[in-house]
């Protein structure tokens, strides 16, 4: 999912700048949080978003996720299958295709 180079970069231009200091755990969710609050402001007013300001907010939760797995010593893509593994045993396709409705009511 990550190539080793780009968390290499990650890594690289916050140790430039000496902000691993700041990269707590609870700093970067918090981070998370405020920067993905700024991409659904994206959105607040019109669902056509203009596509590059999406992608610049979401380029920096991105960027603040792959920072906390990688704190955290979290493999991402390891983290996503097996969520998507547990998901998958919660919303069955034969019970969940084309619905929105949470797996306890399906």
């Amino acid at each position: 999912m990550t190539s080793d180079s780009l968390m290499d970069t990650l890594r690289a231009f916050a140790a430039e700048r000496d902000w691993h200091q700041f990269h707590s755990p609870e700093n970067l969710a918090k981070s998370i949080a405020i920067e993905a609050a700024e991409l659904l402001e994206c959105y607040q007013w019109n669902a056509d978003a203009d596509r590059d300001e999406v992608a610049g907010e979401l380029a920096d939760v991105l960027t603040y996720a792959l920072h906390l797995a990688d704190r955290l010593d979290l493999d991402p893509e390891e983290i996503i299958r097996a969520k998507l593994e547990r998901t998958r045993a919660k919303y069955p396709v034969e019970k969940a295709k084309g619905r929105s409705t949470k797996y306890d009511r399906l």
